[in-house]
Parts: C-alpha cells; structure tokens; sequence
C-alpha cells in the first residue's frame, strides 16, 4: 500500500446504533444497488417483483427506513446538512449506492445529506455551489464523480469544508476517498492463479480510465507473484459492455493457445463473455472459467453465478461522510490524504480449477 493510503475494510465492521442498507442486502440476499433501487421506488428499474418482496421483507425485519420516511428535514437554523455535488447519478448503479452510503452514515450522526447533481454542465454547478454557499444549515461538500478521475475543483469551493469521493484533484490539498482498484485487479487475478490457471485472459475497460489502468496493474501483478510472464496477446480493451465481451472471447478463443479463464473488468463484458462461450459449446466453469468484477444484480442469476469482486460504492459513500464530519463536527485536523477502499471477493459457480485436459497437456477445441 503507497505512503499517505488506508484501508477501508475494518470500518464495515463497526457496531451500528440504526440498521443499514447493506444489513438489508445481507439479509434480502441483492445487491446494495438493487436494494437502493427498491426502497426510493425508482421507475424503470427492471428487478422482479419477487426480489422487491424480499428486500422490503427484509427492511422491515430489521427496522431499515430511508431517513427521509424517518424524519423530518432538519431545522433550518441548524447546521446538519451535508451538500452532496455529483456530476451524474442516474445513468449507472454506482453513484445511486455511492450517495446511499453517504446518506445513511450522516443519518447515524443526525445530519442530513442534500443531493446536488449537475451533470457536468459548468453553469450548473457554479450556480449549485453558489447556492449551497448561502445554505446556513450546510456544514460542508462530498464533491463525487461517477467514474474515478482526475477532478479540477471549482474555486468557490476553496473556503468550503470539502471530500473527495471517487475523484482527486491535484495537488492534493483534500482527502479523497477511492476505490482500491489495483488490490481488486489482484484479487481477482489471484483468485483464478489459486485455481491453477496461469493462462489467463483479460477484458479490461477503456484504457484512459483510471479503473481500467488500476486494475491491469492489478491483474499483471498477481501473474507475477505466480511467476507468470504478462502476456499482452491476451489482453483485450472494451468499452464495459456486454457486446465488446462476447467478440474479445471469440478473440481469445481464436489464440493458439487459448487461455483457461477470462478476468473481465465488469460483470457486463462477463456476460457477453458466458454468451460466445455457450454458443461455442464449452461450457463454464468445465471448460473455461470467468471472473467478472463490480458485483451488480445480475451477477446473481447468470448460468452459472459469476464470481466477481464488490465495487465498495456503499462503503466509500460512508467513508466521505465520515471524515467530513470529522473535519467540521470533531475538530480534527484537514490532513490531504488518499483512502482506499477495497472490495471483497465474492466467488460463485463460474470460477473452476484448471480442465484436465489442459493440465494433461492437450489443447482444448
């Protein structure tokens, strides 16, 4: 782990006076994401009636309601809300959960969390951080992006209380909450090595992101603690959806060598992935294993389950909340500061040992 990084994964751990949001993922058996979708009611969201059934069971179980069904807003003369400025929220699960987190650890504390969203329009956001500027009951900002990257944040913000979360900004004079896509890229590349494979295929992400590099670095990582030399004939870039999936394993397939499991950078391209390799007769994980990455819902009903690795949104939405408080509520020092959350694994049917074909030394059709 670099200088001036943490480690995210204990504060799961922490006793909770309220329920929580991924108590009721525990419980209902979903995804963070689809239990957010659930409880705001979201339209359009295609999850089964079943499935709705399950985590409003399970809410109710354990007494998890939206702090807005909880409570009244705040009084206006107080200080209790944090100002939540994202570029994007409905366009992708990730952000939905990112804000849930934030939102849920605020409530714990008794403060409120206002969502701002602006859509990367410059206007936009000038006039919304204006406006949370004259808010009094305002204590700070999470200034969120919906993809890891390079931020360059807006002057008004400069005598603003104000975390990261997704986002950094150079220099580096805040404390920005990311997600530890490099240890995620090993862990999953090393979950596959642990299985035996050593010839492992890669469809990563558009390369200019910073996922997509991270986890590379990652993957090439945990083929060197095997003693596995990269191979960059086996390495594929997408675009994370299912179609560039299916044609980059008709890709690999192709090689003469194939490999023995594919690693795709999200659970979209691994389900293109389990497409082509249907149709071409081999079945998984019997003849070639696959590991997605992000854990969204339909990680779960694949054939067989993927394995994956969780996107830790819930947890870094905490996270920003947390040290933002800290800073403006306990007095503690601003130290600029990047904090790595990391995921879990989560390994399902879709991950198998080497075939005995291959470790006979034969090559698979």
């Amino acid at each position: 782990m670099a200088e001036g990084e943490g480690s995210g994964n204990a504060r799961s751990d922490r006793g909770r006076g309220r329920p929580t949001m991924t108590d009721v993922a525990r419980i209902a058996g979903v995804s963070q994401s689809s239990v957010s979708l659930v409880l705001n009611q979201m339209t359009g969201a295609r999850i089964s009636a079943e499935t709705q059934s399950r985590v409003f069971e399970a809410a109710r179980q354990i007494g998890y309601a939206l702090p807005a069904i909880r409570r009244e807003g705040a009084n206006g003369a107080e200080r209790r809300t944090i100002a939540y400025l994202v570029d994007e929220i409905s366009t992708s699960p990730h952000p939905v959960v990112n804000l849930d987190g934030a939102r849920d650890y605020a409530f714990e504390q008794d403060f409120l969390v206002a969502a701002h969203v602006t859509r990367s329009n410059p206007e936009l956001e000038e006039a919304t951080i204006a406006a949370i500027k004259r808010d009094r009951s305002v204590i700070g900002v999470i200034y969120s992006t919906i993809f890891t990257r390079r931020v360059t944040l807006p002057k008004a913000l400069e005598d603003v209380p104000t975390v990261l979360l997704n986002c950094y900004a150079e220099p580096r004079k805040h404390i920005s909450i990311l997600p530890g896509e490099v240890v995620g890229g090993f862990a999953a590349t090393a979950h596959l090595t642990a299985l035996g494979h050593r010839r492992i295929g890669f469809i990563n992400g558009e390369p200019w992101m910073d996922a997509s590099q991270d986890r590379l670095k990652g993957y090439r990582q945990a083929l060197a603690t095997v003693d596995v030399a990269y191979d960059e004939a086996l390495v594929r870039h997408g675009d994370w959806l299912p179609l560039t999936g299916y044609h980059h394993a008709f890709d690999l397939l192709a090689l003469e060598k194939p490999p023995t499991a594919i690693f795709c950078g999200n659970d979209l391209m691994a389900i293109g992935v389990m497409e082509a390799l249907s149709e071409r007769g081999l079945r998984v994980p019997d003849d070639i294993s696959v590991m997605g990455y992000d854990d969204q819902e339909l990680a779960r009903y694949t054939h067989p389950p993927l394995s994956t690795l969780v996107l830790p949104n819930y947890e870094m939405g905490q996270r920003a909340a947390e040290a933002l408080l800290d800073i403006t509520v306990h007095g503690k020092p601003m130290r600029p500061i990047t904090i790595k959350i990391d995921g879990p694994l989560v390994p399902r049917a879709s991950t198998g040992a080497v075939p005995e074909t291959v470790r006979a030394g034969g090559r698979r059709s």
